[in-house]
């Protein structure tokens, strides 16, 4: 198996982090806008898309702050995906940073995906 490059991203959001907290750490609120249906059994998360499963097991979370996932099929590695809220101190702006893991010839595609996901995310919440 190749190994998996990891990547950062950072979108600001303009709303308040409790209420982004909800859409990235509940089943009903990543279901809105990350898969099209998001359920969950304890620490085990299944995100369905246009019929696929994916299982991801929760790693941890911290609450109004960030949540970390692996994917079952990354069991046995060191990856995973985290989405946190960070807010300037100064200006109290708000961004999501996304880390996530992707084999070098689909870090782009892995990109995009997040864009887009992010895309519907902010015009859910409303955000520029």
């Amino acid at each position: 198996m190749e190994e998996k490059v990891k990547f950062e991203m950072e979108f600001p959001i303009q709303v308040s982090p409790s209420l982004l907290y909800q859409y990235i750490s509940t089943p009903s609120g990543m279901s809105e806008w990350y898969a099209d249906n998001v359920n969950s059994r304890g620490e085990y998360f299944t995100f369905i898309w246009e019929g696929s499963e994916e299982k991801a097991k929760l790693l941890g979370k911290k609450s109004g702050e960030r949540i970390k996932f692996r994917w079952m099929d990354d069991e046995d590695t060191s990856y995973y995906f985290e989405l946190r809220i960070q807010v300037d101190e100064i200006t109290k702006d708000v961004s999501l940073m996304v880390t996530d893991y992707a084999e070098e010839d689909e870090i782009e595609e892995g990109k995009m995906l997040w864009e887009n996901s992010i895309s519907d995310l902010k015009q859910i919440l409303g955000s520029k």
